[in-house]
């Protein structure tokens, strides 16, 4: 059957984008055209309505079991097909569809310090204009109402980053020879190494690849009076306009995205004090994560 052979399954915002595009240069792989399809987060049509952006974010969604499968109908015969949904590790119901349908898949998960991961994800949703809350730490204190209010799980900014949990119920699926966790550090500061321990854990030639490109790199928008009106034009599209084709929905936002990160700035650290403030949402996560997985992660407690 067309099904995916493996599944970058984690973390959003850990570079799976960027591994993705990676992966999809080795000759013996087959990485499907649509990066992110989010098939297994539902068992038939997604949402409709969520946070701002979300009803565009549900259309994307390759939901159809049909057109699923099609996207690996051009493999090449033998090749390992993949897919990257790094919401899968994060849904646990999504964890089971995979095991019903593929039970013999080979899962990559990316973990990155889930405070960075929490700011990357808060950062990207601000430079889009979608997110509202101009601080981090509100952002995240405001989690628990939006989960409430059916916001996408791309919102969950604490929530994505309990891998302990995630990875414990994974592993209760999965026997440990079918999981592979790297951490996002060794993604992007050594990317030869990081490709060859995937390709020999896929059972494809190592050494052939060596390069991950930069991908969903997030650039800095100030806090100003002028983003907040740029921000609420590109929310009001977003409900306007979200049942638009993709193209024209694009086209129409592309103006109003260029003025709000104009100068691509580089996206600015958290504050040692923002990050002690959101460190106590994972610390109990973490310790579990390291009783789950046998690996240290205490360098994630530490202050930066």
């Amino acid at each position: 059957m067309p099904l995916p052979d493996f599944l970058i399954v984690g973390a959003p915002k850990a570079g799976t984008t960027a591994l993705h595009a990676g992966l999809a240069a080795h000759p013996d792989l087959y990485l499907s055209p649509v990066k992110e399809p989010k098939f297994f987060l539902t068992d038939g049509p997604p949402p409709t309505r969520g946070g701002p952006g979300d009803a565009q974010t549900y259309r994307e969604h390759v939901w159809r079991r049909a057109d699923y499968e099609a996207l690996f109908d051009a493999a090449p015969p033998g090749a390992p097909r993949g897919e990257s949904t790094p919401f899968y590790l994060h849904d646990l119901s999504a964890q089971s569809r995979i095991q019903k349908a593929i039970p013999e898949a080979r899962l990559i998960a990316v973990l990155r310090d889930p405070v960075e991961r929490a700011h990357s994800n808060w950062a990207h949703l601000w430079a889009a204009g979608l997110e509202p809350i101009g601080d981090p730490v509100r952002a995240c204190a405001a989690e628990e109402r939006r989960v409430k209010d059916g916001w996408a799980a791309f919102w969950h900014y604490t929530g994505l980053g309990l891998y302990g949990e995630q990875l414990q119920h994974l592993y209760k699926l999965f026997p440990e020879e079918q999981i592979l966790l790297l951490r996002y550090r060794d993604v992007r500061d050594d990317a030869a190494a990081t490709l060859d321990r995937i390709c020999a854990f896929l059972g494809v030639r190592t050494g052939v690849i060596d390069t991950i490109p930069r991908e969903n790199v997030t650039a800095h928008v100030p806090d100003t009076a002028a983003t907040r009106v740029v921000q609420q034009v590109l929310r009001t599209g977003s409900r306007v306009g979200g049942y638009a084709p993709r193209p024209l929905r694009r086209a129409a936002s592309r103006p109003f995205l260029s003025l709000l990160q104009r100068g691509q700035r580089p996206r600015r650290p958290l504050t040692p004090e923002q990050r002690e403030r959101l460190l106590p949402y994972f610390a109990d996560d973490i310790a579990l994560l390291q009783e789950v997985t046998g690996l240290d992660y205490s360098d994630w407690l530490a202050p930066r």
